[in-house]
């Protein structure tokens, strides 16, 4: 298994290299060459297994031999352990043919934990092999941080730098990386948004001679090792309602698009889906394109559903590069007309999208509307993302009679602001992190200037 870049010009990787490097050198992101598929016999094999096997079964070809297979079992084991329930990502029904997939049941209470609590072990495992120490930059909208510093607080080999827009992540989603005081974790938060952050961690990548010869690595969405780890529950879930047997349909709050694009992988590696539906809020550039082929920037609106306030949606090129049929020549010229005037996709690429996905934006207004709507009618208290897929899973699902499971990416109380908006007195947290509101901090607020993150990185990385 050899990893390519999107826009074609980056060296063909392995898996140790692709995890370590994160982004391409042509400034694209890694897909496999070839897609490993999963057999009728294959996913009908999976059904009563237990979260970790699925999850060991449906990586092992993109893992590729490079860890062997007990380690890899071990690793899989070891991060799904850390979820507080036994079946990782349980599914919850929510009426005759409408499912919700939990994705929020691991440290920090979001679906990025399924990920990072893997990606870390997998950094860390690698990194001891080569001797090596590395330093990892990632740019939050809210979740990714909390989850990365989660995943890799305990790593001996990695200092971690999380970037977040000051002022505009929820309370909860802040504490939860702030308040974690290890040596090997800074918190910075960004004068400015996240598109901000994200811009400057690019940037840190595309140049890394300011960290004089030390690694620097990647666990936001760019990475290919976060996407394989989010192929599973896709997997999981549809073998639980009958796949291969049946196909079902998937709704997903979508901001970056790596989590839609797992599902994407997931179908194309045989997983029978109908249709995915992409939820968004009022940044609304996926839907646009998909709905209007307006493949442009707008200007960011602060939403209910903070960790899908972006501009940009970065993985949105994994899936272009499949729908330009892997030209990667055409990737890279869309891309770079987007960043400096309205774009539009090609007649038969865009055509290719609309054959699996269809899209809908939710307001405010109607995040507040579903919250309570939902609780009336299920007993469910929805965090505001996942009300945008509930009302997206109703209003665009092609067909009633095939199973829809929405991703719920996040637990309730991590958005209590909006819940309480909505009515409610609020969603108590979790035991584990009753006392969160009370625990120290530790952050640094820096202005939005590549120089003064950098340095901050340099004085800071141990």
């Amino acid at each position: 298994m050899r990893y390519i870049s999107t826009r074609g010009q980056a060296p063909a990787l392995s898996f140790e290299e692709v995890v370590l490097t994160g982004m391409a050198s042509d400034g694209g992101l890694y897909v496999p060459e070839e897609i490993p598929m999963l057999s009728h016999d294959d996913l009908a094999a999976m059904a009563g297994l237990s979260y970790a096997e699925i999850a060991f079964r449906v990586m092992k070809p993109y893992v590729n031999g490079e860890i062997d297979d007990a380690t890899f079992r071990g690793i899989v084991e070891e991060a799904y352990a850390t979820f507080s329930h036994d079946a990782v990502v349980p599914l919850n029904q929510l009426d005759a043919n409408h499912f919700l997939l939990e994705l929020f049941h691991g440290p920090t209470l979001a679906f990025k934990d399924v990920a990072l609590q893997l990606l870390g072990r997998i950094l860390d495992h690698f990194l001891q092999k080569r001797g090596e120490r590395a330093v990892i930059m990632g740019a939050t909208s809210g979740d990714t941080g909390s989850a990365a510093i989660e995943g890799c607080r305990h790593c001996d080999n990695l200092d971690i730098f999380i970037l977040h827009p000051h002022q505009r992540v929820s309370e909860v989603q802040r504490r939860q990386m702030t308040t974690v005081l290890a040596d090997n974790v800074f918190n910075v938060a960004i004068e400015g948004n996240f598109d901000d952050a994200q811009a400057m961690v690019k940037a840190s990548f595309a140049d890394q001679g300011f960290l004089d010869g030390t690694r620097l690595v990647a666990v936001n969405s760019i990475n290919w090792a976060r996407i394989m780890a989010q192929i599973v529950y896709y997997v999981a879930s549809a073998v639980a309602l009958g796949a291969p047997h049946r196909a079902v349909s998937f709704c997903v709050p979508s901001a970056n698009f790596g989590n839609v694009f797992a599902g994407y992988m997931a179908k194309r590696m045989g997983l029978p889906v109908t249709q995915f539906i992409i939820a968004t809020n009022a940044n609304d550039i996926l839907h646009r394109t998909l709905a209007d082929n307006d493949f442009s920037k707008q200007e960011l609106v602060a939403t209910l559903a903070p960790s899908m306030d972006i501009v940009v949606s970065s993985n949105f090129e994994r899936l272009l590069f499949e729908a330009y049929e892997r030209d990667g020549a055409a990737v890279k010229a869309l891309l770079e007309r987007f960043q400096s005037e309205p774009s539009a996709l090609a007649e038969a690429p865009l055509a290719r999208l609309r054959e699996s996905f269809a899209s809908h934006s939710v307001s405010d207004a109607t995040i507040l509307e579903v919250i309570r709507e939902a609780h009336h009618r299920t007993q469910e208290i929805l965090d505001p993302h996942t009300a945008t897929g509930y009302r997206a899973a109703e209003q665009a699902r092609a067909d009633a009679a095939t199973p829809v499971i929405t991703l719920a990416t996040a637990h309730p109380a991590k958005f209590a602001e909006a819940v309480v908006k909505a009515g409610f007195p609020g969603v108590p947290l979790p035991p584990h992190m009753d006392d969160l509101l009370e625990r120290e901090e530790r952050y640094s607020v820096l202005p939005a200037e590549l120089s003064a993150v950098q340095r901050f990185v340099v004085e800071n990385r141990r």
